[in-house]
């Protein structure tokens, strides 16, 4: 019997501790961890210098509320929008919460309803975000869901054009879809957004829970790309295991989000905003998000012998951000890269998904792709 609700398929593994990319299970089995949380643990577990601003934070304040002033979150979404054609945040405590917000604003702005989502995407599970998800499992079972989503193909330049009518408020995008395969925003869609966006008066929303915060070798994914978003979510990597998460915004959206307009209760919070802090501190400078983008490469050219001989279709992804598409069903590869200690997920049926810590040693990458060959290379029928 159990105690907790059935709705998470567990591995039947409990880790109990880490530190950097290793963690370790309860039976004192030790691990490569390529799952960092699911993009969350970005600079690795137990990182001393986060450690260290939150233990200082907690003997100093865990909760006031925002009913008044925050000099530490201003400083934070100081630090998030500088560069960027943003210029305000809005902090809550996760991904979904995020682009919750981002929903809302971009209806109440517009003050049109219709948002235009794409396939295979993922947004979250409460019930706006899962409305806005582009995969029908997500769903299944919730009865009527919320009509102002439009669903079209991703990198179907021909859809998008037909979708975008006058009662769009927004396009709500991920660069790089994660939880969808690991697929890659085209550069020819690109241009159509920008126009489309331009010409229609619309919103751009891009989702960079899974793909900012430097895990794609940049400090946001869209930055290797010409687009020019709006709103953009944040959460994950952001608070490195401490629930966080933001929206951020330009200019011209600040008078529509004025007071009454949204809420959280604990969103921002001092412990939340401390860590976050540090993270941005440690991973957004110039030389740590060079070293995500040729730690991806390397990864990358460590496992492209797979692409020669068949043992896979393709390699997706940017940065520490990558998606191995098998010839087969990727679970079973996944079981044994955990028998041989290595912890990967899924993205998608045939997807090995690949997200460790930005903070990953050459030698653990190497270690890593020598688990994956071998598991891999063991499925390849050699012609005699």
């Amino acid at each position: 019997m159990t105690f907790l609700f059935n709705n998470y398929a567990r591995r039947s593994l409990s880790i109990v501790k880490g530190k950097g990319t290793v963690v370790e299970d309860s039976s004192g089995k030790s691990y490569l961890d390529f799952t960092s949380g699911i993009a969350v643990t970005n600079l690795g577990h137990a990182h001393p210098a986060i450690v260290d601003a939150l233990q200082q934070q907690s003997e100093k304040l865990w909760h006031i509320s925002n009913l008044f002033e925050s000099p530490e979150q201003e400083k934070l979404a100081e630090s998030l929008v500088d560069g960027t054609p943003l210029a305000h945040a809005f902090f809550c405590n996760s991904g979904a919460e995020a682009n919750e917000a981002a929903i809302k604003l971009s209806r109440k702005h517009s003050q049109k309803h219709v948002i235009i989502t794409f396939e295979q995407s993922f947004h979250g599970r409460t019930f706006g975000a899962m409305s806005a998800t582009g995969q029908e499992k997500v769903k299944q079972g919730f009865g009527p869901l919320l009509e102002s989503f439009r669903t079209v193909p991703f990198n179907d330049k021909e859809a998008l054009v037909n979708a975008a009518d006058d009662q769009v408020a927004a396009i709500l995008i991920e660069v790089i879809q994660g939880e969808g395969g690991v697929n890659v925003l085209d550069h020819e869609l690109v241009e159509t957004i920008n126009t489309l966006c331009r010409e229609k008066n619309i919103l751009l929303i891009i989702d960079e829970v899974q793909t900012g915060i430097s895990r794609t070798g940049t400090r946001y994914a869209y930055e290797q790309t010409n687009l020019k978003p709006d709103i953009v979510t944040l959460a994950k990597g952001l608070g490195n295991g401490f629930p966080i998460g933001a929206m951020l915004g330009s200019e011209e959206l600040f008078d529509s989000f004025g007071p009454g307009t949204h809420g959280t209760t604990f969103g921002g919070n001092p412990l939340a905003v401390s860590v976050a802090r540090k993270v941005t501190e440690l991973a957004f400078p110039d030389s740590f998000t060079n070293e995500v983008a040729e730690k991806g490469s390397y990864l990358t050219k460590l496992l492209s012998p797979l692409l020669d001989n068949g043992a896979l279709k393709a390699i997706r992804g940017k940065g520490l951000l990558l998606g191995l598409e098998c010839t087969d069903e990727a679970a079973p590869f996944i079981k044994q890269a955990e028998e041989a200690g290595l912890l990967v997920v899924p993205a998608g049926p045939n997807v090995i998904r690949l997200l460790p810590p930005l903070t990953v040693s050459k030698e653990e990458l190497e270690q890593a792709a020598d688990i994956l060959k071998n598991i891999l290379l063991s499925t390849v029928t050699i012609d005699s």
